[in-house]
């Protein structure tokens, strides 16, 4: 008879991650769990996401014995971590296992989660903690959209279900934590370990199981192509459809001086640009690309030059007030680009300080930066030396509104 399960005003609330295969099908020098995406480990995003819910009270990760290092890699900020289990041979034993190492201070509800789905939102964390509240057994399910076959041996097709009724199961998979562990002990005993989830353990034990809503995007990292799918998903810039580009063009003439300022590096020259500021007309041109791609003015409305206070003023100001105002909009910047147009001073050998200064200034990596500079083949007031123009694009990405 299945057990009874009371949902109560202060419940108890575990996460039990299983961390403890081997990642074969997809190879590598470690675990696919301990990969990264976007510079951060897969079972680092994965802590992430019970850490950062309310309703969890812990968390126990299973793991294998030989993965202690890359384990204490992912668990920097995870305060709710209880503790850890070793993995067995097969999945269904490493579960086993997990619970176990609640079994001494048993919560009321267990999550299982597999290491490899490190999208899960919060939404699908709560929903299933509702479900197993209502039913005891849950697990979240996808509607199938492709037509199912079922072929034998020799590829011939046997049959084909009517996929209405097909659910693709995913994880975090949600059980009353004395059910499921009263399953899993008595599929042990009766030496069955080659259920692939708990909610086959359950159904085993001939418990009712039941489906929630899962997400689409809560994919389980399985093959190589799966990992490139993963980092477009796991770029903070994924989330920001709203994709905008800006145009920037400013010109400086040359002023007595012996240097000049050209994205945000002192250049020593024969001349310095004549401006209110430092002239510095590469960041200009970029403030201004920025601007126009939010819609947000140009560099003269927001720092007027008849405004004594910017005098002289540090053109990595303007700048950086730019990406202020797409950073205080939930936007990010994914790509400056710059021209200078000038026959001197040469721009090659200083072109990488200024992709890393333009970088530190808009917070982005260098390789989100170019720099290239051309001459007019001596037209026009650059090709007689008079001055330096620059122009520039800026590549913004922000929410939809």
């Amino acid at each position: 008879m299945p057990l009874a399960f009371t949902p109560v005003s202060k419940t108890r609330i575990a996460a039990l991650i299983v961390a403890a295969g081997r990642g074969t099908r997809m190879g590598g020098d470690v675990p696919k769990q301990y990969r990264r995406l976007a510079d951060t480990r897969v079972l680092a995003r994965t802590l992430a996401l019970f850490e950062r819910h309310a309703a969890i009270n812990q968390i126990v990760v299973v793991i294998n014995r030989e993965d202690h290092a890359l384990f204490d890699a992912c668990t920097e900020g995870i305060g709710k971590l209880a503790g850890t289990a070793i993995g067995g041979g097969t999945r269904q034993a490493s579960c086993l296992a997990g619970l176990e190492a609640l079994a001494g201070d048993r919560p009321d509800i267990v999550l299982l989660h597999d290491a490899a789905r490190p999208f899960a939102s919060a939404d699908l964390i709560t929903r299933a903690i509702e479900a197993a509240q209502l039913h005891a057994a849950a697990v979240p399910g996808i509607a199938v959209t492709d037509t199912v076959k079922q072929a034998g041996p020799d590829g011939q097709v046997i049959s084909t279900p009517d996929r209405a009724s097909l659910r693709a199961i995913q994880t975090p998979q949600a059980f009353a934590f004395n059910l499921i562990y009263d399953a899993h002990l008595r599929a042990a005993a009766a030496g069955i370990d080659t259920l692939t989830d708990d909610g086959a353990v359950i159904e085993w034990a001939g418990h009712p199981l039941f489906v929630f809503e899962g997400e689409a995007t809560n994919m389980k990292l399985t093959t190589e192509s799966d990992f490139q799918r993963a980092e477009q998903q796991a770029s903070p810039l994924s989330a920001l459809g709203d994709v905008r580009t800006g145009t920037g063009f400013d010109v400086h003439a040359f002023t007595e001086g012996d240097h000049l300022w050209l994205n945000g590096v002192r250049i020593p020259h024969e001349h310095a640009l004549k401006g209110h500021s430092d002239a510095d007309v590469g960041l200009h041109a970029l403030t201004d690309a920025i601007l126009g791609a939010i819609g947000d003015g140009d560099i003269g409305s927001h720092f007027p030059p008849s405004d004594p206070q910017w005098k002289g003023a540090a053109s990595d100001r303007f700048l950086a007030h730019a990406v202020s105002r797409v950073v205080g909009r939930g936007g990010a910047i994914a790509h400056l680009d710059v021209t200078v147009l000038c026959e001197a001073p040469k721009i090659g050998p200083h072109r990488e300080a200024m992709r890393a200064r333009i970088a530190e200034i808009a917070g982005i990596a260098i390789d989100r930066v170019g720099v290239k500079a051309t001459t007019t083949e001596g037209l026009g007031f650059t090709g007689r030396r008079e001055g330096i123009a620059a122009m520039a694009s800026a590549t913004v990405r922000l929410p939809w509104k």
